[in-house]
């Protein structure tokens, strides 16, 4: 089994009012760090690349 190591921001400082993500692979995880057992996305890397691509313009 895998482990998934998850990460935030280093702007986030120590609030907890953000999201996390963890990468493998195949995916790209996503996580809201308040809720960390609650819902996540899972996003293939190249629609990753293609958001952050997007929202970096």
């Amino acid at each position: 089994m895998q482990t998934i190591r998850w990460r935030r921001s280093s702007h986030s400082g120590d609030s907890s009012n953000c999201v996390e993500i963890a990468t493998t692979p195949a995916t790209v995880r996503i996580r809201d760090s308040k809720d960390p057992s609650g819902p996540r996305l899972g996003f293939s890397p190249t629609t990753w690349v293609s958001f952050l691509t997007h929202i970096t313009k």
